[in-house]
């Protein structure tokens, strides 16, 4: 569903993404691992059309990514980024709605769409009366998914979507996230540098550094059949969940 094939970019002279290639298989979380500036959002970005590659392609659902077709694509992909992007002086619910409403969905779907998924996020209707500046961290996040499954997309990108919480509040959406996903099964694209949170979503894992990917693979791989050095140091950096111990 979701592929790069040979894909690079350089900004200012640097390649801040190697060449490439990638698939993410549908209907299940993969998640983009690495330290800050290794190229994780980048490659979000380039999947989006937000950028265009210097070379090869960004495929989704077999259809090549172009600048002159990247809007209508991403109707079809749900974004959330680290502290939602939500609009302040829009209502929570105005948010969610929004792009639905910019495309002349029903009203009646919109409502029923809408109730759907605060039942899923778990978030009462009244709070979707409220700005976004009222709500604590976690509530704009439920919020923010909210926006980005309005239109039932297949595809659900996430950049370090609980990065800004405290560890409370993270670990509830964590628990929330995982139901969804089970309950969606969306083709998840989630990057984080937290090796824990990899642990916990991931049906496959995708470890950048500098630009490259050093190892796809599963969590067993990464702990047991390292590619190289940095991948073992990077896992034993965060051994203090119990499933990295053994690393």
């Amino acid at each position: 569903m979701l592929s790069l094939d040979g894909v690079s970019k350089s900004i200012k002279g640097r390649e801040v993404l190697h060449e490439t290639s990638l698939t993410f298989p549908a209907g299940q979380t993969t998640v983009v691992i690495g330290q800050s500036g290794c190229g994780k959002t980048t490659l979000l970005r380039l999947v989006l059309g937000l950028m265009t590659p210097d070379t090869g392609t960004v495929t989704f659902d077999g259809e090549t990514v172009t600048p002159q077709n990247a809007e209508t694509l991403r109707h079809r992909i749900g974004y959330v980024i680290q502290h939602g992007g939500l609009f302040p002086h829009l209502t929570s619910r105005q948010n969610v709605t929004l792009l639905a409403r910019y495309l002349g969905r029903p009203r009646a779907d919109i409502a029923a769409r809408v109730d759907m998924l605060a039942d899923l996020m778990q978030i009462a209707p009244d709070m979707l009366d409220r700005f976004p500046g009222t709500l604590s961290g976690g509530q704009r996040q439920r919020v923010a998914l909210m926006r980005a499954l309005m239109l039932d997309p297949p595809v659900l990108l996430m950049d370090e979507p609980l990065g800004a919480l405290d560890p409370m509040i993270r670990f509830g959406l964590q628990a929330d996230l995982s139901r969804i996903f089970s309950r969606l099964h969306k083709t998840v694209v989630l990057v984080t540098h937290d090796m824990h949170e990899a642990a916990y979503f991931a049906h496959g894992i995708v470890l950048m550094r500098e630009g490259r990917v050093l190892q796809t693979g599963s969590l067993d791989d990464l702990l047991h059949r390292p590619a190289e050095s940095f991948v073992t140091e990077f896992v034993r950096a965060q051994r203090a969940d119990p499933r990295l111990a053994a690393a």
